[in-house]
């Protein structure tokens, strides 16, 4: 099953099942009645599914982060480190030994950051809920951008695939292309969604951009693509960028 998608309390995860072989497994994944409920609001005291910590260019660590996540009362998470997913396993223990003190924690979801190409235009993809360590995902979690074919969005749609995750584009108002043209490209290729909801103007406190985020999220509707939602926090605070 994908990471969050019943992990136990001594951090070990099992294998993907029918889900994996499944060429419908994305429309049955448990995370999606989650992303399905998504709205201008679930940031960032309900959902965040992009944040950042120490294991990539982020300034929390996994167990702070956490900590922050408790305190805002959040009720699903995602870690999207750049090309990595080091942060997940010391956050659930973490996030597990709370609960064995009877303290309310988030549900934990697998999440990674990946850079690629889509119509030529250097882009970020959230994967979120897939299976940990998989093979398909190797080449995004060194660290380090792919190089080549793995660059590819598309190729990187079906390893995200492959390992039982969604894809999702992270931002999609932040590149040099328009969104609509990427988002339409997101959709022909097999992407499940788009970050809907997001601060463009870096505010101190997160707030979703009115303007960019309804229009983003009027499209995915139209697409009928899933909406997701994060701080992308960098900094101290996880209820801003």
């Amino acid at each position: 099953m994908p990471a969050g998608a019943g992990s136990g309390l001594n951090g070990t995860l099992p294998r993907q099942a029918e889900v994996m072989h499944s060429p419908d497994r994305s429309s049955s994944h448990p995370l999606r009645s989650v992303l399905e409920r998504v709205s201008p609001t679930s940031c960032p005291t309900e959902f965040n599914f992009h944040c950042h910590t120490t294991c990539s260019d982020g300034s929390l660590s996994p167990e702070q982060l956490g900590h922050q996540a408790v305190q805002l009362g959040l009720q699903h998470l995602a870690v999207t480190d750049h090309h990595s997913t080091r942060a997940y396993r010391p956050l659930q223990e973490w996030l597990d030994h709370q609960r064995l003190r009877g303290v309310q924690a988030p549900h934990l979801w697998s999440g990674m950051e990946i850079s690629c190409l889509l119509e030529g235009c250097l882009v970020h993809v959230l994967a979120l809920g897939f299976e940990l360590d998989h093979h398909a995902l190797a080449p995004y979690s060194e660290g380090q951008s792919a190089i080549g074919e793995a660059l590819k969005a598309e190729e990187v749609r079906r390893r995200i695939h492959d390992a039982g995750g969604l894809a999702l584009l992270a931002h999609p108002g932040r590149y040099r292309l328009p969104f609509q043209r990427l988002i339409q490209a997101a959709a022909e290729q097999g992407f499940d969604g788009a970050e809907a909801y997001y601060d463009y103007e870096m505010q101190a406190s997160w707030r979703p951009t009115p303007v960019v985020c309804e229009a983003v999220a009027a499209l995915l509707e139209k697409h009928a693509l899933l909406r997701s939602c994060g701080t992308d926090t960098h900094g101290l605070e996880l209820c801003g960028r």
